[in-house]
């Protein structure tokens, strides 16, 4: 009996074992998707990101006549690194149909940000007072 209480107690064991494998390995499966799918988002960020600059450089060298031309590409990284998703579709946007006024204001708002002042006084030799 002894023998037959430990066989079926085994049993019963392994089915809870068996039945808890698609449990952990549907978490498993699930956070290597999530990962997968970070590492995507972030891909897709960085493009974004990239095909932004050259909108963000126009708008800088037409709309902003007081930055100096050697400060045009620092401002333009800081720009687009204190920018969030939102912001960086409507340069997006900007690449296609052209710079316009929510361009300018959007450039305007991430350039009043701490952060970016931060960024550019770092980059471009303490000449963060020429936006005025």
């Amino acid at each position: 009996m002894t023998r037959a209480g430990t066989t079926f107690h085994n049993i019963v064991e392994g089915l809870r074992h068996r039945a808890a494998r698609p449990a952990v390995f549907g978490v498993v499966l699930m956070a290597v998707g999530l990962s997968a799918c970070t590492e995507a988002s972030q891909r897709v960020d960085a493009i974004a990101r990239e095909g932004a600059k050259g909108v963000v450089t126009e708008t800088i060298a037409t709309r902003f006549p007081q930055v100096p031309k050697q400060l045009i590409t620092p401002f333009t990284d800081c720009i687009i690194d204190n920018s969030d998703a939102a912001e960086i579709r409507v340069f997006a946007k900007s690449a296609v149909i052209g710079v316009d006024d929510t361009t300018v204001a959007t450039v305007r708002t991430v350039l009043a940000r701490p952060e970016t002042v931060r960024c550019l006084s770092q980059n471009s030799l303490g000449l963060t007072g020429t936006l005025g």
